[in-house]
């Protein structure tokens, strides 16, 4: 068993370090809240028996030797946020999992397997505008010339590494090798548990974003004096392709594709726009089917334009493989919902994590917690102390099957 209480008590004393105004919390990486909260977070995990480090690219690390000479098994997630965001999004793994081995310890269970609890360095991205920067260098995916993106201010992340006494030139020795397998757990950020009335998931797979930009160029005219017959307006062929684009991914069970931003030129009220860009977000956790929707909206796109003499350009911005979790693990996560009398539930997972840098490295699982309203990267981000407890509980559950594997 878990304690309930132990675990509560840190997410709130964690959450106070880089505290708003609107009791949201902001920890950009390489910070000094964020240097402030990784300490804290290196004395719970000593006060659970692990031996803790950091790695070259600042990951913080609490490591428990196995019985046996066996490949570790990877806990974690990150302590890291958005603006002003909520205090259960990643830092609820990297506090629960620190309580499992806190538990296992108080129970003198020693397991066959080492284990690894990781904080990862900078999943969200919001400093520099590129994420996953501790996962990344794990897997070996980290690359040399990822280190000069810079922030806001016109700091890279090389410097920023520098700055807190790190050398970007070992970045390479973060990469871990010789593991089992990762588990995380998380918060859903959605509204599937909870629409469903169960406190805890399976996620059966992570969904990989393709982001495309899509421009539409015509020609823009004097709005009063060209009939509507002779225009060639991009923005009413842009909102007949972003209407299409919600019927068309309507049709897959799990696949989701937003338009999140929108910009048209020369934007006068008495002006025919000349050109319209937007983006989209397409997502699911099957590569199959997220290309071939993004094949039915750019074939669709290319129709309007031709129908309309508009012309239309389309660029790929981003393209990130869905990763599908390990049906073994999964497995064990569910049988270990059904020993705590909770109905199973597995669903995939819209939102991108740590576990995705890990594909076709080694098998990942994840476990989603309920949330409150579906509602994440906000102040108002609750998950309660009883979902809580039932995520632990699973998590504790399926580790010690995993080590019997």
């Amino acid at each position: 068993m878990v304690n309930i209480e132990r675990l509560w008590d840190k997410i709130h004393e964690l959450a106070l370090i880089g505290q708003t105004e609107d009791n949201g919390v902001t920890r950009f990486s390489y910070t000094k809240d964020e240097h402030e909260a990784n300490e804290l977070v290196k004395q719970y995990m000593e006060q659970a028996g692990l031996e803790v480090s950091y790695d070259a690219i600042g990951n913080l690390i609490g490591s428990t030797p196995g019985k046996e000479d066996l490949p570790a098994i990877l806990l974690g997630s990150h302590i890291d946020t958005v603006p002003n965001g909520g205090k259960f999004d990643g830092s609820l793994g990297v506090l629960t999992a620190i309580e499992v081995m806190q538990s296992l310890q108080e129970q003198q269970i020693r397991l066959k397997h080492p284990v690894k609890v990781i904080a990862f360095k900078d999943e969200e991205g919001a400093r520099f505008g590129f994420g996953l920067l501790g996962s990344r260098a794990v897997a070996g995916r980290l690359k040399d010339e990822d280190l000069d993106k810079k922030d806001a201010k016109g700091i890279s992340i090389r410097e920023a590494l520098i700055n807190q006494g790190y050398d970007p030139e070992k970045i390479e020795t973060a990469k871990m090798d010789h593991v089992k397998a990762y588990i995380e757990l998380h918060i859903e950020q959605g509204k599937v548990l909870e629409n469903q009335e169960v406190p805890v998931g399976n996620v059966t797979g992570i969904a990989g974003p393709l982001w495309l930009k899509v421009k539409l160029e015509g020609e823009a005219e004097h709005a009063g004096a060209t009939p509507m017959g002779q225009r060639k307006d991009p923005l009413v062929a842009a909102s007949l392709v972003i209407a299409e684009i919600e019927k068309l991914a309507s049709q897959y069970p799990y696949a989701v594709a937003t338009v999140g931003s929108l910009s048209l030129t020369p934007g006068g009220i008495n002006v025919i726009p000349g050109s319209v860009e937007f983006t989209v977000d397409i997502r699911d956790i099957s590569e199959e089917i997220r290309d071939q929707l993004e094949k039915e909206i750019t074939d669709f796109s290319i129709q309007i334009g031709n129908e309309r003499e508009i012309k239309v350009t389309i660029e790929e911005l981003q393209r990130v493989a869905p990763v599908l979790c390990s049906e073994d693990i999964q497995s064990l996560i569910m049988e270990s919902i059904s020993e705590l009398n909770i109905p199973v539930i597995s669903l995939p997972s819209g939102a991108g994590h740590d576990a995705m840098q890990f594909n076709r490295l080694f098998p990942v699982g994840m476990i989603f917690v309920r949330s409150k309203d579906g509602i994440s990267h906000n102040p108002k981000e609750f998950t309660s102390k009883e979902d809580v407890k039932a995520g632990a509980e699973t998590m504790l559950k399926t580790l010690i099957k995993l080590d019997e594997l």
